[in-house]
């Protein structure tokens, strides 16, 4: 007992002693168990458990328990328990199995096996807090799981089984297949893949106008980025070992050839960011001349300056150049025009309301230019009936005159992925040039079913081409091509590619491993 409750105590004995009616205070026992011994205490004056434990040199630390309650005053016979309580953090490295993951792969014999990548197990960082309990651990309780590094699927190539009627390819047609790049030229015999490393992320898919080049951009995982890719070249399509090469820039969200100029492409950049959709748009436009062999930049030089002007840039503005090479039109997110080439100023040719997808993503329509650069296909967005302009559902194709004398649309209500194309031979020599997706809900066109339409440049004679009344299910990959005469498109039905003839209607399948999309077909 510390000394001044000694005295204390001492006080009132001997205050006691001296009444002439004394009587004797009842004897308190109470009982102390801590830190593993137990031992007895008599008191003849009532304290709180908080002054015994104090009286008894018992310190406490934070997370011990007390019982009873250190605030309730002790009775006779009272047994007071101190559990010393510590915690701990206790981690551990597991390992994260990697999956087996099958892709389809046409340039294998049917049920043909090929590990395109083998294995690699992930690691996983996983932290219990332990509670200790008069040295007797309780069940750990997990506070954190962390993945330090991710598993690697092991992918393995399979043949596909079945087979497809050989048809003829004219010109070179290329495409992407389940992460890789493919071309069929001549016949739909002879495809193959140019790439086997299955991470085509799909901003970038080009062949130039010869189709001897492919430009593609492949995603380049880092840490603590959603965005991050790298340019590439194929220079030598036809070639019996085709050869890939990285470009100088990064981040590209868009590449395209210039034409009529020889081994010159325009690019346009953005930064990556922890938001979605993972990067924002710089908005710029480079030119770059580069070596066809090795990749070499030859000249960069920049035609339209970074901004972030305009409703919702940070998804980028996206450029197209005409067939000839001496005009550029861009599109944003409400407004379409062209480039003044000699001072990168934008000039708008029609402007239509913003749609607000009120998620991650902003709408950007697609652009198309008529063989001799006169007109422009694109699709526009239609304020409709009560709702308010930004959230209408109407969307048209159009066409829009690349001199602003006129813009009008060709097909009501198409929705907003119908994406129209011009057939690249000139107008003389093709009755109906050109074709887009119409929504078969028009007013639900954001994850509807599509059908394939042609038409005259003015939208006269529409009709469809694709599917078929005996096929089941439209079309969901907004991404054609026409073939270099405009007598066939290649489309993407049920993740393969077919082939569409517009004069006879004869359709053929092409692939059938389930993984194709972005056709591109030039000579």
């Amino acid at each position: 007992m510390n000394i001044l409750r000694k005295i204390t105590l001492a006080l009132i004995l001997l205050v006691s002693a001296c009444t002439s009616t004394a009587e004797v205070q009842e004897e308190l026992l109470v009982s102390l168990v801590a830190d593993g011994r137990e031992r007895a205490f008599a008191y003849t004056v009532p304290v709180t458990v908080g002054e015994f434990l104090a009286d008894a040199d018992i310190t406490l630390n934070d997370l011990d328990r007390v019982n009873p309650p250190p605030f309730t005053q002790i009775t006779n016979g009272m047994v007071v328990t101190v559990v010393r309580v510590e915690e701990v953090t206790e981690c551990e490295e597991i390992e994260i199995p990697y999956t087996r993951r099958t892709v389809l792969n046409e340039g294998l014999a049917p049920g043909e096996e090929r590990i395109s990548q083998s294995g690699v197990n992930g690691i996983q960082q996983i932290c219990n807090r332990v509670r200790i309990e008069d040295s007797t651990r309780q069940p750990p309780v997990e506070i954190s799981r962390t993945e330090i590094e991710a598993p690697a699927d092991e992918v393995v190539f399979v043949g596909p089984s079945g087979e497809i009627d050989p048809i003829t390819v004219n010109g070179t047609l290329g495409y992407i297949s389940n992460g890789n790049a493919w071309v069929i030229r001549g016949s739909s015999t002879t495809k193959r893949p140019l790439t086997t490393s299955s991470d085509l992320d799909g901003f970038v898919f080009t062949l130039d106008p010869s189709g001897d080049s492919l430009l593609y951009t492949r995603t380049r995982p880092t840490s603590g980025a959603t965005f991050s890719n790298t340019l590439w070249l194929i220079g030598d399509v036809a070639g019996a070992s085709p050869q890939p090469v990285q470009l100088v820039p990064e981040n590209i969200l868009q590449a395209h050839w210039v034409p009529g100029q020889a081994n010159t492409l325009t690019y346009s950049t953005a930064e990556a960011s922890e938001t979605a959709p993972g990067w924002r748009a710089y908005n710029d436009l480079w030119q770059m001349r580069i070596d066809p062999q090795t990749g070499e930049a030859l000249r960069i030089a920049e035609l339209v300056e970074a901004s972030s002007f305009g409703l919702y840039s940070w998804w980028g503005t996206r450029f197209s150049w005409s067939p000839d090479g001496e005009a550029l039109a861009w599109v944003r997110a409400d407004s379409l025009g062209l480039v003044d080439l000699d001072t990168g100023t934008f000039n708008t040719l029609i402007e239509y309301p913003v749609f607000n997808t009120r998620q991650s993503w902003s709408w950007r329509a697609t652009v198309s230019w008529s063989p001799t650069a006169e007109l422009i296909a694109t699709t526009i967005h239609v304020p409709i009936g009560n709702y308010p302009p930004e959230t209408s559902p109407a969307f048209s194709a159009a066409v829009v005159a690349a001199d602003g004398a006129f813009n009008t649309p060709i097909s009501d209500n198409s929705g907003i992925w119908s994406s129209p194309q011009f057939a690249t031979t000139a107008p003389e020599n093709a009755v109906q040039n050109i074709a887009y997706l119409k929504a078969r809900d028009p007013f639900n066109s954001i994850n509807g079913e599509y059908d394939l339409y042609v038409a005259d440049r003015d939208g006269s004679n529409e009709r469809i081409v694709f599917p078929t009344p005996q096929q089941t299910g439209g079309i969901v990959d907004q991404n054609f091509a026409w073939n270099p005469s405009g007598t066939q498109i290649a489309v993407v039905y049920q993740g393969n590619l077919w082939i569409v003839d517009i004069g006879t209607g004869a359709t053929h399948q092409l692939t059938l491993d389930g993984g194709a999309t972005q056709p591109v077909w030039v000579n």
